[in-house]
């Protein structure tokens, strides 16, 4: 039964169903969805979005009426309300999850939507599975008044960013700076920072973002995630990721800092 008055984050594969009006993409409501005629599978609830229940599920493929489309979440950025977009970015982690969480893994039997919260239980054995945060840190390296950039293999052409990368199992987040700056170009730092944070579902990540000044200048990539780094002015810039990610705030922060600098 599909409840009244309450929002519908429905997903085929890894696209999103929204509606059209005016160029501006909207998450379903329960009356969009009577219209469609669309039954939701394992339909989960995810919390509440302008006083209104949201919940996520699976729909099967079906032809869409006028108004309505398929859409990628991440490109919606822009495209729809900045606080639908990040709710939109809860239900997709949320919905890979249940997708990579269908068996138990103490088990194997089928794991089912849990009633009472936000998990999947098992049938059999009543293992509960909740959905998988991955914790990574990510950090603006400043050197005088230059900041490091570095490109990865995974990147769009000529596209450069702050280093990132996960952290391992007991490891503190200043260390897994530390780590992963020395593993991918080859530096040292200290002045480790905190700077801020940011949910990252693609796929299912928290972005922890430090700054850091950097204790050794010879830069080493290596080959493997890192093809190329190096130190870039606020003037002199290559391309760098949209605003939407904290990669983008790292980046914005220091050209702010060097703008004050020289006023």
């Amino acid at each position: 039964m599909v409840l009244e008055n309450a929002y519908w984050f429905l997903f085929h594969d890894d696209d999103l169903l929204v509606k059209e009006a005016e160029g501006i993409s909207h998450i379903l409501a329960t009356s969009d969805i009577e219209q469609l005629g669309i039954v939701p599978i394992n339909a989960q609830c995810i919390g509440f979005f302008h006083e209104k229940e949201c919940f996520v599920a699976h729909v099967d493929s079906t032809t869409l009426p006028e108004g309505f489309s398929w859409k990628k979440v991440r490109p919606l950025y822009g495209n729809i309300q900045e606080e639908c977009f990040w709710f939109a970015c809860r239900a997709f982690h949320i919905m890979n999850w249940m997708k990579t969480s269908k068996y138990c893994g103490c088990c194997g039997t089928q794991m089912n939507v849990s009633t009472q919260e936000l998990a999947m239980k098992c049938s059999n054995c009543d293992h509960i599975a909740y959905p998988r945060i991955s914790p990574a840190i990510i950090v603006a390296v400043i050197k005088d008044n230059q900041i490091l950039l570095a490109r990865s293999n995974r990147f769009p052409p000529n596209r450069y960013s702050v280093i990132a990368g996960f952290v391992e199992p007991g490891e503190s987040l200043e260390d897994c700076v530390q780590r992963e700056i020395k593993e991918e170009v080859g530096i040292e730092v200290h002045s480790i920072n905190y700077f801020g944070n940011q949910p990252w579902p693609f796929p299912d990540s928290l972005m922890i973002a430090f700054t850091a000044e950097c204790s050794t200048e010879e830069i080493t990539i290596d080959n493997q995630e890192i093809v190329d780094a190096g130190w870039f002015s606020a003037h002199n810039l290559p391309d760098i990721p949209d605003k939407l990610s904290v990669a983008r705030q790292l980046i914005d922060w220091f050209v702010e800092k060097q703008t004050l600098n020289h006023t």
